[in-house]
């Protein structure tokens, strides 16, 4: 029997996530994507703490009128700025079962200019 997307989705996000973990030195960016918005995370697995997180909802973007793509450009630099003033240099990059391409890409680019390693 055929998987449908979400279950598909799900058997690559823990594929990832046996092998992706994050710890305090070099936190795990967590990405989750939906239809309306665009949302990443800083997660210390050891702990279980999330450091920081940043969404194509907070105030600075939800009034723009940029596209989801440019969103979410713009949420990796978000991201990449909390983790310099949290002292974070290098990150364990999470794509949770999405594919590396538009979006996803996008926000690991902006994430990366702003001066993330991964």
């Amino acid at each position: 029997m055929a998987l449908n997307k979400k279950e598909r989705r799900q058997r690559i996000k823990n594929k990832i996530r046996k092998t992706v973990s994050g710890t305090a030195s070099q936190p795990r960016l967590s990405v989750f994507r939906s239809n309306a918005g665009i949302y990443a995370q800083l997660i210390d697995d050891k702990t279980g703490k999330t450091i920081a997180a940043a969404g194509s909802n907070d105030k600075a973007l939800k009034d723009s009128k940029a596209t989801k793509t440019e969103q979410a450009k713009e949420v990796g630099k978000m991201i990449a700025e909390k983790a310099t003033t949290a002292g974070i240099s290098s990150v364990v990059f999470d794509r949770s079962g999405y594919l590396y391409h538009g979006r996803i890409k996008s926000l690991a680019e902006g994430a990366r200019e702003a001066g993330l390693k991964f």
